[in-house]
């Protein structure tokens, strides 16, 4: 499906629609309405075979009965293995004229150069990129239009094992099961009404006992305008938060499910999943590995309730979490796709979104989701590791030699917040 301007073979190679061409009408019976909340992946109405990424199309496989449950693996982070500066890796875009920025103060970075091929990168400079994203939370590679998918998973299994979805679709190529096919067009309109928006920041399949670490996206063909990602920080939840209520979220689990996501794809007419729906529990504030930095670790897509608190309390604070997210304009990078352009994430901490208001564009991409460790809570890391966690404002106040906030003091002050 190519969406419904008019494109010329050559506008379609680089995925991009002509600016010049107006979009023919298309009659709103012949789209489905899909809910993005829930949405598994599909192509609806008829197939353009001329597409030149026909075979990466969403395909939802019939199947006759469920693989095994996945059981826990030993993953050692790549993070571990970087320079602490990514010398390597800041030496080898240099060497081919490009540049690593940082796009905010806590999170977001892009490397840029007109012969920055990521198919190149070496193990070391993987290593680094690695620690890079756990640092930034999201990293972003423009023009990487040589990429193919086979070398976009080599760089995924290189974080580690990559994840088979249980329920989306994957490319009609037919050998792609540990890929995740992101797509939509003229035939799939965006429900507006069946979410809100602060509710479609989440982390990728958070109910697996191994959710994903770095993440890799890679769009083909993106609207000319519109269907923009952001990503929010989960450092920067748990930095905002007073010292108390840290120390509460740091004592708390949430329940994640995939049973949603699965009903999803029932709903749609494919009754047998790749793997039976799961509950897992995950602590609420969970620490990276490498960064020794604390994240708020929940999302209103998957996380179901706190355990151990009524019901009112997880509703609220879940509430709350799911704000701050959505809310921090100070830690949320947004990034205008063009076609080429790869994402690089942590899902361990950030959660993300993409705006759906680009309907009747096709947006078309392809995602590689290696697993990373199980979770760690606070105290667990701190056994293991034998040294605190970090808070990351904390951190970055004790680099610029300054005190933090001071704590409120229960007076009056004029004109201020307590008012």
């Amino acid at each position: 499906m190519t969406g419904t301007l008019t494109q010329t073979v050559a506008d379609v190679a680089i995925g991009r629609l002509k600016l010049n061409e107006k979009p023919v009408p298309t009659a709103p019976s012949e789209a489905k309405l899909v809910d993005p909340f829930n949405y598994v992946g599909e192509t609806f109405g008829k197939v353009d075979d001329s597409y030149p990424y026909a075979d990466l199309l969403p395909h939802n496989p019939t199947r006759t009965h469920s693989e095994p449950p996945l059981t826990v693996q030993e993953i050692t982070d790549r993070g571990f293995f970087a320079d602490p500066g990514h010398a390597r890796l800041r030496a080898w875009v240099k060497a081919r004229g490009g540049t690593i920025k940082d796009l905010g103060i806590c999170m977001g970075a892009v490397i840029e150069g007109e012969n920055i091929k990521m198919e190149e990168l070496g193990d070391d400079e993987k290593d680094d990129l690695a620690l890079l994203i756990a640092e930034r939370g999201v990293v972003f590679f423009r023009k990487q239009h040589s990429l193919t998918i086979d070398q976009q998973r080599e760089i995924g299994r290189h974080f580690g094992p990559l994840h088979k979805h249980p329920t989306y679709a994957v490319p009609r190529r037919g050998d792609l099961d540990d890929v995740v096919v992101v797509y939509s067009d003229k035939n799939s309109r965006p429900d507006l009404y069946a979410f809100s928006r602060a509710e479609l920041f989440h982390s990728d399949v958070t109910y697996e006992l191994q959710p994903p670490g770095a993440t890799i996206l890679r769009l083909y063909t993106t609207p000319e305008v519109g269907n923009d990602t952001l990503w929010s920080s989960g450092y920067n939840v748990y930095s905002q938060l007073s010292r108390p209520y840290q120390l509460y979220l740091e004592s708390l689990s949430a329940i994640h499910t995939g049973h949603n996501q699965a009903a999803s794809r029932s709903a749609a007419g494919h009754k047998i999943p790749l793997r039976e729906p799961i509950d897992t529990i995950h602590p609420v504030v969970r620490v990276h590995p490498v960064t020794g930095l604390k994240a708020v670790f929940v999302n209103p897509g998957f996380v179901t309730r706190i355990v151990g608190v009524p019901k009112a309390e997880s509703d609220n604070t879940l509430a709350f979490l799911k704000d701050c997210f959505a809310q921090q304009t100070d830690a949320t990078i947004r990034w205008r796709w063009e076609a080429g352009d790869v994402a690089c994430w942590d899902n361990r901490v950030v959660n993300h979104s993409a705006t759906f208001d680009a309907y009747p564009s096709q947006r078309h991409g392809l995602r590689v989701t290696p697993h990373a460790e199980v979770p760690l809570s606070v105290a667990d890391y701190e056994a293991k590791f034998g040294k605190p966690a970090k808070d990351w404002l904390k951190e970055r106040f004790a680099k610029l030699n300054i005190d933090g906030p001071a704590q409120d003091d229960g007076k009056m002050k004029n004109g201020g917040f307590r008012d």
